[in-house]
């Protein structure tokens, strides 16, 4: 339950040992509920930006129903991405209910939510997934430096944080062109509050500055290939945390090798050993716990498995008590393994039934799908969550839901250990027993705070 997507009646809950093995197999479930990489959405970008520039060409002509049908177009594109998202959403609650290996799952979540990344335009808004799909899960066992190069100069991000328009000030780009955005700080400024160092790391304004010019450059094509704009980099070398990168020629090796260095820095060390412990443990975090992760990645040289392993062996991971109260996201996912929910009960939703039981609940209970108010991501703390709407949406959902879900709802009495394990308690099985209906005592079970919480 604290380091998987729950308890299922069809698999078996797992040790340390083979939590962690599970990481080293195929990655076999992202092939039985498949979402398409950045690299193949990206047909869709260039295909929206030769609709843009018709409905600007035929504007200028004067063409007024070709602009208008470029738009109409365009606007459908949309739409029908909308759509394939909502099915990219369905796929990975299947992989929550039915992988055997429940930690990779979470674990793409939470880096997915460390590295967020999300449109700003309604045909780049639906690349979140193939996003996680392409940068994200590949990483999750490999070394934090790669996953972080991965990230931080993929597309999605690149757009989110408008480094694509950054333009060193002394460059080619901003000499020839007076109308450049100019120099910016978002990235840069991310990537050392927020994805290493966190917001109290041994750096400074200077820092920030010197490594927004040293990636100047980075961009993306019209069909979301990664590209270095020469023209736009910064001359000469930049000094970040008192190293100096890019003497020579410009380009992503001097990037490569800045973020590196950072992803290897104590500092980082501990930030990320610190959103581990929390994450998977406690809003409040054992001192000792998060020392032991630090040093593993330290250590290890940010080798992920060895941070994951120091996690799960340290007996501060493992107190009786259940942990944080679920996102929404989470509480959806382990309620639909609770239930077995397969593919075929999926099929059954009719697209509205699939908001209303699926989508709309989200954004009620606090966490609407893919849309976190800011790059730092969603909120860890219970309070967050526990809200008087937030909890009125989960109680609701929990009764509900269930049997749009999976219409042939399990017998109360199984289903409460089935979903609660060692955690079911005298009362909540009184409930479930004494609930008026099937659906009733389903739901009280999913509702009870042990179900609520990890």
């Amino acid at each position: 339950m604290r380091f998987g997507c729950g308890l299922s009646p069809d698999l078996p809950a797992l040790g340390p040992d083979r939590l962690l093995a599970g990481l080293r197999e195929p990655d076999e479930i992202a092939k039985r509920f498949p979402i398409e990489p950045f690299s193949i959405y990206g047909r869709n970008l260039e295909a929206a930006a030769r609709l843009r520039r018709e409905i600007k060409t035929a504007r200028k002509q004067g063409k007024t129903k070709r602009a208008v049908a470029a738009r109409d177009e365009l606007r459908t594109m949309g739409k029908t991405l909308a759509g394939q998202n909502r099915e990219w959403y369905v796929k990975t609650l299947l992989r929550w209910s039915q992988t055997h290996v429940p930690l990779r799952e979470r674990l793409a979540m939470f880096w997915a939510d460390h590295f967020t990344a999300r449109g700003k335009n309604p045909i780049m808004v639906s690349a979140t997934f193939p996003y996680i799909e392409e940068a994200i899960r590949p990483n999750v066992n490999g070394r934090f430096g790669d996953l972080l190069i991965a990230a931080v100069t993929h597309p999605l991000m690149l757009h989110f944080l408008d480094q694509s328009y950054s333009v060193g000030p002394d460059s080619v780009a901003a000499k020839r062109a007076e109308r450049l955005g100019g120099l910016n700080e978002n990235l840069a400024r991310e990537v050392l509050e927020l994805h290493t160092l966190g917001v109290d790391g041994p750096y400074n304004q200077n820092d920030v500055r010197q490594l927004a010019e040293l990636f100047t450059g980075l961009s993306y094509k019209t069909d979301g290939t990664f590209i270095f704009r020469n023209g736009f980099a910064e001359p000469g070398a930049e000094t970040v945390l008192g190293v100096r990168y890019g003497a020579g020629e410009r380009g992503i090796g001097p990037v490569i090798d800045a973020l590196n260095d950072i992803a290897a820095h104590p500092a980082t060390a501990r930030h990320i050993a610190w959103k581990l412990a929390v994450h998977f443990v406690s809003d409040t975090p054992d001192p000792a716990l998060v020392d032991h992760v630090a040093a593993r990645f330290e250590s290890s040289g940010g080798d992920l498995e060895q941070v994951y392993a120091a996690l799960l062996e340290h007996p501060a991971s493992w107190g009786e008590q259940t942990g944080n109260v679920k996102p929404p996201f989470d509480l959806i996912a382990s309620s639909c393994r609770a239930l077995a929910v397969t593919s075929q009960d999926m099929k059954k939703l009719t697209p509205r039934q699939l908001r209303r039981t699926l989508l709309n609940p989200l954004a009620e209970m606090g966490q609407p799908l893919l849309k976190p108010s800011g790059p730092d991501g969603w909120a860890e703390e219970d309070e967050a969550w526990i809200t008087p709407q937030g909890l009125s949406a989960r109680l609701r959902w929990a009764v509900s839901a269930p049997a749009f879900l999976r219409p042939a709802l399990p017998e109360p009495g199984k289903f409460v250990e089935t979903a609660l394990g060692p955690f079911a308690t005298e009362p909540v099985r009184f409930a479930a027993r004494a609930a008026e209906s099937r659906s009733d005592a389903i739901g009280l079970i999913l509702s009870s705070p042990a179900f609520q919480r990890r």
